[in-house]
């Protein structure tokens, strides 16, 4: 059976998604909101379909940048819901407003995002849906899943063998320092 890591890398849209983004540690508020807002996005479609449209996306939302988002109002929802370039669908792009407003408070609350994030880690794949659905819309399973592999959160989105999953290790995301952490948690008991 081929994997993202067999297939993507020839593909002319993949191939740079999965050698330079895909797994690789994020931190600023705008692109872990990109990356959040296109995995809301890509439910119920191909990953391919979000990629080519991506440009259209960061155009659609301001480049991503939640203090702009979060002060949508019903002027931009409409222009956004008839924008053809991107996904037209009113549950998601009511997510993405609601959800640039929570990562605004995030900001107050625990310096942003990627604090956020941080705060909480490391937490098993069933604690980070419970945490984001109480804290995000439009975050189910899936979402929540792949969102947290392509930021480094969650491991997967590689395989061993594949060379990209080398330079991700290089980066230390914070899926690695977690099994670090355990590992020298049960070195240190071993020898107590």
């Amino acid at each position: 059976m081929s994997t993202y890591c067999d297939v993507a890398p020839t593909h002319e849209w993949h191939g740079p998604y999965h050698a330079n983004e895909y797994g690789f540690p994020l931190t600023s508020d705008a692109d872990l909101f990109e990356r959040l807002v296109l995995e809301i996005n890509q439910a119920g479609l191909s990953w391919l379909t979000i990629l080519k449209k991506r440009e259209a996306f960061r155009k659609a939302y301001d480049g991503f940048d939640p203090e702009i988002v979060a002060r949508y109002k019903t002027r931009d929802r409409k222009r956004l819901l008839n924008d053809p370039g991107i996904i037209r669908n009113r549950l998601k792009v009511d997510a993405a407003i609601a959800n640039a407003q929570r990562i605004l408070e995030l900001r107050k609350s625990h310096g942003g995002f990627h604090a956020w994030l941080k705060v909480h880690h490391p937490l098993t794949k069933e604690e980070w849906v419970k945490l984001f659905k109480q804290n995000f819309r439009f975050t189910g399973g899936e979402i929540v899943g792949e969102f947290l592999m392509s930021i480094g959160y969650l491991p997967g989105a590689h395989a061993t063998s594949c060379p990209v999953y080398k330079e991700i290790v290089k980066l230390k995301p914070a899926w690695i320092m977690k099994s670090q952490r355990h590992r020298g948690h049960r070195e240190h008991r071993a020898k107590h």
